[in-house]
């Protein structure tokens, strides 16, 4: 312990024991008498202290404590939940740990003015009341932490009414966030209107080039890389901008130690929007004209709300301008003026501003598992592995999935229980193809990896493997080797089944014989292939050789009526719900829109690559064709797009409720029923086959539902038999 002039106390605690910190408490536990005016605390080795004590001795300190610093990994959240009980008067706060995964400081801290987490490399989200105790924050700094989330993060900063300097990524001979000296001359404010040069942020993880739109100062992973400065692979990168609205330039920005947020396409104008407070974003000053920049910028390439609206409505004011019959004074720009007045007061009006006002007060989304069903055992003792699911197309209540082995499940998701089970029939035979029946709805055709199909009527399958012999009555179709992919179309006669391979197969329902077999299509396999949703003729394929086709059955398959490439190898492709589009994913996030009836690209949706050749994509439409909805096998985020402006309306980014760890999208689908509605196929790791079923309810927030299952842990929402 050391002290300077009788004012100022600096406490190293790295050489001490926990001995040593109960008569510390004591003997600050009487500091007032004395003339210390301030006390910094310091804790840099890797020497453990009971964090109990150190608590007390913060106590201890009371309003005399400055500054903490204190760099252990060993402290956690529970170290971070008792700081928050009773709160800390410092005014800087230095923390560092690796134990943290969400973050949750929401005790009282009304004194602190800077705070710094710089290397908490595992904190990935926040308790969104986070920083609620902290009126007076001024300066916050997250480098290299593992924030993604836009949404989300600002959600949670926007509660801090005094910060004005932000970090997630740092100049390189900076050490605080204020601006930085540097990069500017005093020259900078006259150059409005001339053409500069400047250099951005860029990070050697990720590995995606992408070229930065006009007006962008941060934009993503930057493809004109120009020079490596240090053995920490920092990248310097440039772009000319040319924007008379920019009234500061510089030339040089060196960034290292990024967090994932500031990879999101125009991450640093979406900041600016949303925290209209700041003055320094990453070191870089936040003035008039950026502000301007970025308001064009959101609102080119985000929605703020759904459907357009511009501003936030409360449910309640909503559903009186309902029953009053009056119009909205706050309007979607798609809707014109001219319209009458009746067709802004129909229900589907007033549908769509419900579902506004809802999801705007529902930054996080309620999320709840269907398949965690950990008591749910089969006779062997192993879980069931969700592989495939589908909603059926008429009972809201009903979702079908099979498993990695083979099984098949009918469940009533809404009321938690399961109303059909059919073992498996061979060993390993993965479930890939299911689809429902239109006109039958009952029937469910499944499809396994060992060519078998088979139609089954629901209405005859008990919930549980009975203790008697039992025969399920079930049509059985001619095989189809390789198969990945089944689907009927819309007058329930024809069903039609890919694979991995170049053929495709006809099959009559009724007998369930194969009717045709059209042989290379493709010149690689065909992942999916899919009916339109009206005519019982017309289906689309989507291969590995980069190519979508549309074809007609009364022409007999031989040529297609169109094809469309991608840049890279197609994954899937699906009509819209009115087969107006034709939406199609490939490899690595490339999501386009194509016009169904010619092939002309609609919407190309600017969903930054990954660069792994692995990272398949798949995507499907929400809220009839309004909204599209994509995930990435190597990603754990699904992005939610309007399908008319492309413009980003949200991500959710999956945890497992357990374990806080991230999910990554195996596959995904719309609620046909519920606008904002869909559920994914999640796995904990990208090659994990313990698969679990997530629904995510935009509308609602998971604070509107007591003991929810992220609160503790999952519970499981049905049981076989029940």
């Amino acid at each position: 312990m050391t002290s300077c002039g009788g004012c100022h106390i600096v406490i190293s605690l790295d050489h001490l024991q926990e001995t040593d910190l109960l008569p510390l408490i004591d003997v600050f536990m009487e500091i007032h008498s004395f003339d210390v005016d301030t006390v910094d605390m310091v804790h840099n080795s890797p020497h453990l202290l009971n964090s109990e004590h150190l608590i007390g001795l913060m106590h201890a300190i009371g309003d005399k404590l400055h500054a903490v610093d204190l760099q252990d990994s060993s402290f956690g959240e529970e170290f971070l939940s008792n700081l928050s009980k009773k709160g800390v008067s410092c005014e800087v706060f230095n923390f560092w740990s690796v134990q943290i995964q969400k973050l949750n400081m929401v005790g009282r801290f009304t004194q602190l003015h800077t705070l710094n987490l710089d290397f908490c490399t595992s904190v990935t989200s926040f308790h969104k009341d986070c920083f609620s105790g902290m009126p007076n924050l001024m300066r916050l700094s997250m480098c290299e932490t593992r924030v993604a989330n836009l949404w989300t993060t600002t959600a949670v900063l926007s509660k801090l009414p005094s910060l004005v300097e932000l970090r997630f990524q740092k100049c390189l001979c900076c050490h605080d966030t204020g601006p930085c000296a540097s990069l500017y001359s005093e020259k900078a404010n006259l150059l409005m209107g001339e053409e500069t040069g400047s250099v951005l942020p860029n990070c050697p993880s990720y590995k995606a080039a992408e070229s930065v739109s006009h007006g962008s100062a941060m934009h993503g992973v930057l493809d004109e890389v120009e020079q490596i400065i240090d053995k920490e692979s920092v990248f310097l990168c440039t772009q000319k901008q040319k924007s008379r609205n920019c009234s500061a330039s510089f030339k040089k920005y060196v960034s290292h130690h990024c967090s994932p947020i500031c990879y999101e396409k125009y991450y640093r104008e979406y900041m600016i929007v949303c925290l209209p407070h700041l003055k320094v974003l990453d070191n870089l000053p936040v003035q008039q004209t950026d502000k301007e920049v970025a308001k064009n910028v959101f609102s080119s390439h985000y929605e703020n709300l759904p459907y357009g609206r511009q501003h936030k409505e409360s449910v309640i004011a909503v559903l009186h301008q309902r029953e009053m019959g009056k119009v909205s004074f706050y309007h979607p720009k798609s809707i014109k003026l001219k319209s009458s007045v009746s067709s802004r007061t129909c229900q589907h009006f007033f549908s769509r501003s419900l579902s506004a006002a809802k999801l705007g007060s529902s930054v996080w989304p309620l999320i709840q598992p269907v398949s965690k069903i950990s008591h749910l055992f089969k006779e062997e003792g192993t879980q069931l592995r969700p592989r495939q699911f589908e909603y059926n197309p008429s009972d809201p209540s009903l979702m079908a999935f099979g498993t990695l082995d083979g099984e098949i499940i009918i469940t009533n998701h809404e009321g938690g229980k399961i109303v059909g089970y059919v073992p498996t029939t061979g060993v390993g035979n993965s479930i890939l193809g299911l689809c429902w029946l239109k006109k039958y709805p009952s029937k469910l055709i499944a499809g396994s990896d060992n060519g078998s199909l088979k139609l089954f009527d629901i209405n005859c399958i008990p919930p549980k493997v009975p203790d008697f012999s039992f025969s399920y009555d079930a049509v059985t179709f001619d095989d189809f080797e390789q198969l990945t992919s089944v689907h009927v179309n819309s007058m329930d006669d024809r069903l039609l089944v890919s694979g991995y391979t170049r053929n495709i197969a006809l099959y009559d329902i009724a007998t369930g014989e194969r009717m045709e077999l059209f042989r290379d299509l493709h010149c690689e396999p065909i992942n999916v292939a899919k009916f339109a949703n009206h005519s019982p003729f017309l289906f689309a394929t989507s291969s590995f050789d980069r190519d979508v086709k549309m074809w007609d059955l009364r022409a007999n398959p031989m040529r297609p009526c169109y094809t469309v490439k991608s840049s890279r190898e197609n994954v899937m492709v699906c009509f819209s719900p009115d087969d107006h589009y034709l939406l199609v994913s490939a490899v690595d996030n490339e999501v386009k829109q194509l016009l169904a009836g010619d092939g002309r690209v609609q919407m190309k949706f600017e969903i930054a690559s990954t660069g792994s050749a692995h990272n398949y994509t798949r995507s499907y439409y929400m809220n009839g064709r309004d909204y599209v909805i994509s995930g990435s096998c190597d990603e754990h985020v699904v992005r939610i797009c309007c399908a008319q402006t492309g413009r980003r309306l949200r991500d959710v980014f999956l945890e497992d409720g357990n374990s806080g760890n991230s999910m990554y999208v195996q596959s995904l689908r719309g609620d046909p029923f519920r606008d904002f509605h869909f559920s994914v196929l999640a796995a904990p790791t990208r090659s994990s086959s313990k698969c679990e079923i997530m629904k995510v309810n935009l509308l609602a927030s998971i604070d509107q539902v007591k003991d929810h299952p992220y609160s503790q842990s999952f519970r499981p929402l049905y049981s076989l038999g029940g």
